[in-house]
């Protein structure tokens, strides 16, 4: 028998983990649709139609609302009306394949890093205190500076405002800047912060160093000098760091959630697309795939089997359906 579907706008990605044919985390599925996730290697994903697709189209013409692991596994029925019927179901997909942004949003509460909402204040006291500018200063610093201030403990005489937003231009200038060859006062200066703070890592997968790291990390070598002079304990969260800076990064939202009197802004959603380098194209951009067309399921069954599923299907009446993600499918033909 054959069984022919029209389907309009199916999506052909997912923004979720994991596998359908398993049961659901107590958590749920992590979301991937966020555009920090979409960077990462294997997170786009592509959807195509398989047999698991099928299956569960054809569970549920008959009526059967499961999800296709708990119907296979017989969970909540014991019958699976399609058991012995898998294997003699092949399918071919028709579709007319198109791309185009769609903007999907982010239910999970995330935060916007690089955003923040309410009034900035600018007299707090890692800012305004005695040792502000010595500690803020060590980010005006060139490399060679920098080399001098972590080998000879020099004082750092940078003027500087007390402004948070002054501060986060500085750091995001340094992350700005490309990584640098490990040679000479650099990569002495890399083996002296990997001995004061072990773990941290200065290089990328290349074997460069990060340059911006290096000044994080030169923060808190200046914080702990700092703290044989000065009382230090107003430039420190509850865990002994600095708000929003680690000694490898920077993150804005949670260096400015000390700095504002709104809460942190909420990440409402993002356009779904992915941009990388591809050696000998260039820069490509990924979008959300769209397919319209015709899917025919053949199933290889005697006649009466065959009568059998089509009344199951009619008796059913199920007008429309999803296809994979999104989209709108129905039945169109149905022949024994």
């Amino acid at each position: 028998m054959k069984i022919v579907i029209e389907y309009e706008a199916s999506w052909r990605n997912s923004f979720l983990d994991g596998d359908n044919n398993r049961k659901l985390p107590p958590s749920g599925r992590e979301y991937l649709g966020s555009m920090t996730t979409l960077k990462k290697e294997g997170n786009f994903i592509q959807r195509s139609i398989t047999l698991d697709t099928i299956m569960g189209v054809l569970n549920r013409l008959i009526g059967d609302q499961r999800k296709l692991y708990q119907t296979r596994n017989k969970l909540g029925s014991s019958t699976y009306f399609f058991e012995e019927i898998e294997s003699k179901i092949s399918f071919e997909d028709k579709p007319l394949l198109s791309n185009e942004i769609v903007y999907v949003r982010n239910m999970k509460g995330s935060t916007d890093q690089n955003s923040f909402t309410g009034m900035i204040k600018s007299q707090e006291p890692i800012l305004s205190s005695d040792y502000s500018a010595e500690l803020w200063g060590v980010l005006k610093l060139n490399l060679h500076e920098l080399c001098d201030f972590i080998f000879n403990d020099v004082i750092v005489n940078k003027d500087i405002d007390s402004d948070p937003l002054v501060v986060c231009t500085l750091i995001e200038n340094l992350e700005s800047l490309k990584p640098i060859e490990n040679t000479g006062c650099v990569s002495e200066v890399v083996d002296f912060l990997a001995k004061y703070f072990p773990g941290t890592i200065y290089l990328n997968n290349k074997g460069l160093v990060i340059t911006s790291s290096l000044y994080c990390s030169a923060l808190y070598v200046q914080l702990n000098r700092l703290s044989l002079r000065f009382d230090m304990s107003t430039a420190l969260t509850k865990s002994g760091g600095i708000s929003g800076i680690s000694k490898r990064g920077f993150t804005k939202k949670d260096f400015m959630d000390r700095f504002t009197t709104g809460k942190k802004k909420i990440l409402w959603g993002n356009p779904y697309m992915k941009k990388e380098k591809i050696k000998g194209q260039g820069e490509v951009t990924s979008m959300l795939t769209k397919a319209s067309g015709q899917l025919e399921i053949n199933i290889n069954v005697d006649q009466q089997k065959g009568q059998e599923i089509k009344e199951l299907i009619e008796n059913a009446g199920v007008s429309a359906f999803y296809l994979g993600k999104k989209g709108l499918a129905y039945v169109s033909k149905i022949r024994v």
